[in-house]
């Protein structure tokens, strides 16, 4: 009688592995706040992270390209007034970025393609709400312009920020401290964890709790929850003896966890990364030197282990990758990136394959940078999926992103959709006189080569 020993799956030999020393980011003083945010966002125009800064807060963003050792006197984003507790870029347009601050508020930056040149101080648009420190921020996933932010005073607000307005503001549901927030896949419903020892699953826009679950951990330390497929909700915590776990519920059944799996003594919350295209969660613990990665799946046990990628030095935060960022015909399906106390690693994660093809078992079409609805359509109730680009290519951005437009004196919107044409006296002048100067290298390329040629 055959048993089969080992589950079949097409990510059980997935590996981890640092890049090479000179594509790291060194000399970067990461922030010591201890606070349980990745302190790292990236997208494949930039990464960014939070960074020690005497007086007021800041943080860094650099184009990917930029390797290397780090200028001591590269320019910050550093408006704050107090120390930078969590940032997060757009998922709808890869130059701004949302920071949120022990000042109690929450500021969006645009950042301009190549990166900064000089300090930038001066934000986009302010959202002033919080009266106490903000700790987690996180854009909606398919709505332009909707912002959420969570403070130590346990509120969550709903922002419009092309109004610079606060739309939804949920101050009565939690009794103590978020711990996290994670919004689902078309954005309808949110999941919190809080110091409460309640998981509670909300409706965003009318700030009610639809499900709830008392003490999904025993412990009292942390607890993080993130959306997995098919609207079950994935969580880590830790047990009655400090023991670090990973649980996995569905919210229509809430009293049985489906899962329940202990993992080590080890003391740092555990950050939960979800990959929807490949069902992989990634765990990164803050102060850990390791990420373990299970597959989440319909067939018990549900969650899967699969492997772990170990290395010397501990995480002190980690930045993961968007799916349109990677390197396809190098079959990477996650990148991470990693904060020391001095430097922030890539760390790629690759399936591996003999073929040089593309893998349409391991790239299905993705979570693209278009968005499926307005700010306003989706607060007055319209949901909609996210817009799903193929990666086939490699990614190439097609359309022109997102443009954020903010009226300074009113802070009212006209953002243009990626359809609009840009402004035809400023944008369309520097693009003719960029393709005049092309033209003109070009000519005086092939007249050299011409000379170069006759001398020969």
């Amino acid at each position: 009688m055959s048993r089969k020993v080992v589950r079949s799956s097409k990510f059980r030999h997935v590996f981890g592995q640092a890049v090479k020393a000179d594509q790291c980011y060194d000399d970067i003083r990461i922030s010591t706040m201890t606070w349980d945010s990745n302190f790292c966002t990236v997208n494949p125009k930039f990464v960014a992270m939070i960074v020690d800064a005497s007086g007021g807060g800041a943080f860094m963003v650099l184009p990917l390209n930029k390797t290397g050792r780090i200028d001591m006197s590269y320019p910050t984003v550093c408006g704050h007034t107090g120390p930078v507790l969590d940032i997060e870029f757009c998922p709808h347009n890869d130059n701004i970025i949302a920071s949120g601050s022990e000042d109690c508020s929450v500021m969006i930056w645009e950042i301009p393609d190549g990166g900064l040149i000089s300090p930038l101080t001066e934000p986009v648009v302010k959202l002033e709400g919080h009266c106490k420190r903000v700790g987690i921020l996180s854009w909606h996933p398919t709505a332009h312009n909707v912002l959420l932010s969570a403070g130590s005073d346990n509120v969550v607000i709903l922002w419009n920020v092309a109004r610079g307005e606060e739309v939804v503001r949920i101050d009565s549901v939690h009794p103590d401290l978020i711990y996290s927030t994670c919004w689902n896949r078309d954005g309808s419903r949110i999941v919190t964890s809080c110091k409460d020892k309640k998981l509670r699953v909300l409706d965003p826009r009318k700030g009610t709790v639809l499900f709830e679950k008392d003490k999904p951990h025993e412990g009292s330390r942390p607890v993080r929850a993130v959306f997995v497929s098919d609207g079950k909700i994935l969580s880590t915590g830790f047990s009655r003896m400090s023991e670090r776990q990973v649980a996995l519920w569905d919210p229509t059944n809430f009293g049985e966890p489906l899962t329940l799996q202990e993992l080590d003594t080890s003391s740092g919350v555990l950050l939960p990364f979800f990959d929807p295209d490949t069902g992989i969660i990634y765990l990164c613990g803050k102060g850990d030197s390791s990420i373990r990665y299970f597959e989440v799946t319909d067939e018990a046990p549900y969650v899967h282990y699969l492997s772990m990628y170990s290395s010397k030095e501990s995480q002190k935060g980690m930045g993961y990758m968007p799916k349109r960022g990677l390197e396809v015909n190098k079959c990477e399906i996650a990148r991470f990136y990693k904060l020391h106390e001095r430097k922030c690693e890539p760390i790629v994660m690759t399936v591996p394959r003999k073929s040089d093809l593309f893998q349409e078992d391991l790239y299905p079409d993705t979570v693209g940078p278009e968005p499926s609805v307005e700010a306003d359509e989706w607060f007055n109730g319209k949901d909609a999926p996210p817009v799903l680009i193929s990666l086939k290519e490699g990614f190439v951005a097609t359309t022109k992103a997102k443009e954020f437009k903010v009226h300074k004196s009113l802070l009212k919107t006209t953002s243009a959709s990626a359809g609009t044409h840009p402004d035809s006296s400023g944008e369309v002048q520097s693009l003719k006189k960029e393709v005049q100067d092309l033209k003109a290298a070009l000519e005086e390329l092939t007249k050299r080569v011409k000379e170069l040629e006759t001398k020969d």
